[in-house]
């Protein structure tokens, strides 16, 4: 009877270990984020780079939106938002070669708008699978015609 008393003991702690490790493998905040760098527009350019993002439902992303134009520029999409759960967003600087965090956000986001020479990081866990083709920039020039007109689109495609 102790032996049997015994082995049902370390049976329920190995069980324990096991699902502790099965719970702790879908706990974002053990997750390291896969980092995926979108460049929003370049000096005399309205474009998204990539054109087109491929994300899988489930995975923690850091999409780091980095804007290298002399413009500020949106990265926009209805479709996208409804498709993903925020953990946050941070704004970020460069300081001394080094990302600085000013600012953080959370909830959900539909629309970032990035500064010249600055960065966003979106933090986000795509939920659903689909595709969302209404990527776009409508901020307007002084001609009045978006940056979306002058070819800033894209698409995003969940896995």
């Amino acid at each position: 009877m102790f032996v049997s008393y015994r082995a049902a003991i370390g049976a329920s702690v190995l069980l324990g270990l096991v699902s502790g490790a099965a719970i702790a493998a879908g706990d974002l905040s053990r997750q390291t984020p896969i980092e995926v760098t979108v460049t929003l527009g370049s000096p005399g350019k309205h474009e998204f780079a990539p054109k087109q993002l491929k994300l899988e439902t489930g995975k923690l992303y850091k999409l780091i939106l980095r804007n290298d134009s002399n413009d500020p520029h949106y990265f926009t999409s209805h479709a996208f938002s409804q498709m993903v759960w925020t953990r946050k967003v941070q704004v970020t600087q460069q300081r001394d070669g080094k990302s600085v965090t000013l600012a953080e956000f959370k909830g959900a986001m539909r629309e970032i708008e990035v500064y010249p020479g600055h960065s966003a990081e979106w933090w986000l866990v795509p939920v659903a699978a689909g595709r969302a083709t209404d990527l776009r920039c409508d901020i307007k020039g002084a001609d009045g015609k978006t940056h979306a007109d002058l070819g800033m689109t894209g698409e995003i495609v969940i896995e």
